[in-house]
């Protein structure tokens, strides 16, 4: 490699990763707007809560667990850009929701929409990894959060704003079918910004850094371990929604404040990964081992066990803490989980890295928060010592990996 050369890597790597940044905001101002209604909209069709319950079940289900195919076939047939243009141009079932008028009909395209997803993010997070080491792993998997974090702000905002502008009121399904048509301008938006990063990079494996002594062939040891922990810490991750569902039911603040805590949770978790993603990085050198920046998780499962102590309480200021907490780790998960994920497998099984990881950690929030809310009726000690509990194994596995890293450095 010449000394040209170099620079016009680093720097096709970031504009990937910029606009992977960007196409990963218009998505999340697509699905994240359309699921922060989808529950009213559903309602104004004659659906009933059971009803709602189960197509959002069925769609988180079908998002989750499909990555485990679709990311074994992306790395079968190399076919990476295709499963993220797939996946991407699945997003067409949101403002396509305009056209529905029987719950039925809008249940299939919300479940299509989480079949997107499915789709897509094995794939590019496989084209991504190549792009975020290149410059950095973490600092990568970060930028591209501090985006998304954005887009999930805009998106309900967009149909706050529809609604706030068509007049007060109870809200149509004719008002919340105009709503939805508004997101085919950021759909459209998002596949251009797909098809100019293709063009940018249509072979991400090229930015692929290059190999050095240590680093993984095939799926190792290490990378069970590091599944486990995730599936373990997941598991115990208390949701936002139990969260916000205790703060009304509790009167700890205003319906008003909850989504404002919410808001504070985002920009916490931008600001976190950020921040995060460079200590990754760094660690990762010092310790001079590719796995080695996943030692910057070990704050995780402490941080975790004390969400469920400070959110299920009267006081509204440590209800604040709660949620900003809740950010800071949702940040790690976001960034520095993927990032790990790259770092440990070789780029040849890295879309089945990312699918069995998304598939297990999928599952681990889906029956988390199942058996939260069933001791959340039971009792709220029960439920924060028994997340305390769980956090406790996850810092055993930690330690366990951590000796795996350190044994192998």
């Amino acid at each position: 490699m010449t000394k040209t050369e170099m620079p016009e890597d680093l720097k096709r790597a970031f504009q990937l990763v910029i606009f992977f940044g960007f196409v990963s905001l218009l998505g999340d101002i697509i699905y994240e707007g359309a699921r922060s209604v989808n529950g009213p909209y559903l309602k104004t069709l004659s659906a009933n809560a059971a009803m709602v319950g189960l197509i959002a079940g069925i769609g988180e289900f079908v998002g989750y667990a499909l990555r485990l195919a679709s990311g074994y076939f992306a790395d079968k047939t190399k076919g990476y850009w295709v499963f993220t243009f797939l996946g991407y141009g699945l997003l067409i079932t949101v403002p396509m929701l305009a056209l529905t008028g029987v719950w039925q009909m809008a249940a299939v395209f919300m479940v299509l929409e989480r079949l997107g997803k499915a789709v897509r993010a094995p794939a590019k997070d496989t084209i991504l990894s190549s792009a975020a080491k290149k410059i950095g792993t973490g600092k990568g998997f970060a930028i591209q959060e501090v985006l998304d974090q954005f887009g999930a702000l805009l998106g309900p905002l967009i149909f706050a704003g529809y609604f706030a502008a068509t007049g007060g009121g109870v809200k149509t399904a004719i008002d919340y079918r105009q709503a939805y048509g508004i997101f085919i301008i950021p759909f459209i938006l998002l596949m251009i910004f797909v098809w100019i990063a293709y063009t940018k990079v249509p072979d991400p494996s090229k930015l692929e850094p290059p190999k050095k002594d240590g680093d993984p062939e095939t799926i190792t040891k290490l990378f069970w371990i590091y599944n486990i922990f995730s599936f373990v810490t997941a598991f115990g991750f208390i949701s936002y929604a139990i969260m916000g569902f205790h703060f009304k039911a509790a009167g700890v603040i205003s319906d008003a404040m909850i989504p404002l805590f919410y808001a504070a949770a985002m920009l916490s978790d931008g600001a976190a990964a950020y921040a995060m993603g460079h200590w990754y990085d760094y660690l990762k050198e010092k310790l001079n081992h590719h796995g080695g920046g996943l030692v910057t998780l070990a704050s995780m499962p402490l941080l975790t066990a004390l969400i469920p102590f400070l959110a299920f309480t009267d006081k509204p200021w440590l209800a604040f803490a709660s949620a900003v907490l809740w950010g800071v780790v949702m940040g790690a998960h976001e960034t520095i989980m993927k990032a790990g994920i790259a770092d440990i497998t070789p780029m040849k099984k890295r879309g089945t890295g990312y699918g069995i990881f998304n598939f297990s950690y999928g599952i681990a929030l889906f029956a988390g928060s199942w058996l939260a809310g069933i001791l959340y009726d039971i009792s709220l000690s029960v439920l924060c010592w028994g997340i305390a509990g769980v956090q406790v194994l996850a810092l055993g596995v930690f330690f366990y990996m951590e000796k795996e890293i350190k044994g192998n450095n």
